[in-house]
């Protein structure tokens, strides 16, 4: 029987293998290990695109996004180490929130050098910022780095964040608590069907989320939510796109925060929308969002 990672890791290439548009498949070194890049899009003179995938979700969840985000864009979808994904972890482990950033600042230096070999020191890069786009806790990563380093972001999306704004849903904890407790594929995939109330999403997809739940030794370094003042400070423009659905937090909460602490943002919501439909369901429609913020 074919053991789980071996399974998983057929699974995020058969996802990958369908995208509608060629990708590149780049390895980055680093000391905190290999980060895998899945690249494509144009080469142009804009700012690269950077993606930051939610939870387990792996750099394949954009797959329904692949072809309206890159069309005039070069586009840079990360698997982050220490979670599933083709990422590997190297003699360096990510333990801290600093660790986690250090390796952003690495992974933006592969990026804007057109992602060749290089290491990840934390020291930031002159060659210019990127955009760069979050969904869930890859948004609270998104916000938290572009509040310690915002001459390294020109414009930030915050996709349905968690952690930013406001806090979970009680009842969103209790329902992923047994996944927590013991992740199983199943489990996984029943969660799933439950906070997008049974929307149809791509087999192929959620398969591969599924086996995500079984993948070795993973670790999700967690931070606290930023606070009002420190928001407060933020230079860089955002957009924060809101799923109206969403069981994971009170999305009036989430952007009567986002309104009231953090300067030149802007919101949106898309109806019809849970959490973790993101960024896949409704793909036109956030793709759009996103383009037009970013090329204001």
């Amino acid at each position: 029987m074919t053991d789980a990672p071996t399974r998983f890791l057929a699974a995020y290439d058969a996802v990958l293998d369908r995208w509608p548009v060629p990708v590149d498949r780049v390895d980055l070194a680093s000391p905190y290990g290999m980060t895998r890049v899945n690249a494509w899009g144009p080469e142009g003179d804009g700012a690269p695109l950077v993606l930051l995938h939610g939870g387990d979700a792996t750099s394949p969840v954009w797959y329904a996004n692949a072809a309206g985000l890159g069309r005039t864009r070069r586009v840079h979808a990360v698997d982050r180490i220490g979670e599933p994904g083709r990422s590997r972890r190297g003699d360096r482990p990510l333990r801290s929130v600093g660790d986690l950033h250090d390796w952003l600042d690495g992974v933006l230096d592969g990026v804007l050098d057109g992602l060749g070999p290089g290491a990840v020191s934390g020291a930031g890069s002159d060659a210019g910022p990127v955009d760069l786009c979050g969904h869930s806790y890859g948004a609270w990563i998104a916000l938290t780095y572009a509040l310690r380093a915002p001459e390294r972001v020109r414009r930030l999306v915050l996709l349905d964040p968690t952690q930013c704004f406001a806090g979970y849903r009680f009842g969103y904890l209790l329902r992923a608590l047994p996944l927590l407790l013991r992740p199983t594929a199943e489990r996984a995939r029943a969660f799933l069907a439950w906070e997008t109330g049974g929307a149809d999403v791509d087999p192929v997809w959620r398969e591969l989320y599924g086996l995500a739940a079984e993948f070795p030794e993973t670790k999700t370094i967690v931070g606290r939510r930023p606070r009002p003042r420190r928001l407060r400070e933020s230079t860089v423009p955002t957009l924060v796109l809101l799923a109206a659905g969403s069981r994971a937090h009170d999305v009036r909460r989430v952007e009567a925060g986002a309104r009231r602490h953090l300067p030149h943002a802007e919101t949106a919501t898309i109806p019809g929308l849970s959490h973790h439909g993101i960024p896949f369901l409704h793909a036109a429609e956030i793709d759009r969002l996103v383009m037009q913020f970013l090329e204001k």
